[in-house]
């Protein structure tokens, strides 16, 4: 069983930036879509980034993309989220999860299979 361990998330100023990481606690990614989802008060989980097990290629929601940047660094088996020119509406749980029995990138939490506890990220204005 794989379990995603989020951590870099906090406080940050609108315009700012912050890195969030997710390891592997046990086993390995090797297997898994990755993605970031999150989660504000109030509000359904939704997508954020994702990179595929296949060919490493990454996929962006509209209202991150050209801000944040999802990386895997495959030799130590950590994923990141660099996050840029932040704004107090991306103010969310943030959260780390792993799709072994998709083939592709589904956009949906519902199909994914291992989640991490989440890390807070506000963006005050």
């Amino acid at each position: 069983q794989v379990k995603p361990v989020e951590s870099g998330g906090g406080l940050v100023q609108a315009g700012g930036s912050l890195r969030l990481s997710c390891t592997a606690s046990e086993r390995t990614f090797i297997n898994c879509h990755v993605a970031w989802f999150r989660q504000a008060p109030q509000k359904e989980r939704e997508f954020v980034a994702a990179i595929s097990r296949n060919n490493d290629d990454t996929y962006y929601s509209d209202s991150v993309k050209g801000r944040f940047t999802m990386a895997r660094v495959k030799f130590n088996n950590t994923l990141f989220l660099q996050m840029h020119n932040l704004e107090p509406e991306d103010t969310a749980v943030y959260y780390c999860a792993c799709d072994v029995n998709d083939l592709y990138i589904d956009y949906d939490w519902h199909a994914w299979d291992y989640w991490g506890q989440g890390t807070q990220v506000t963006v005050s204005s």
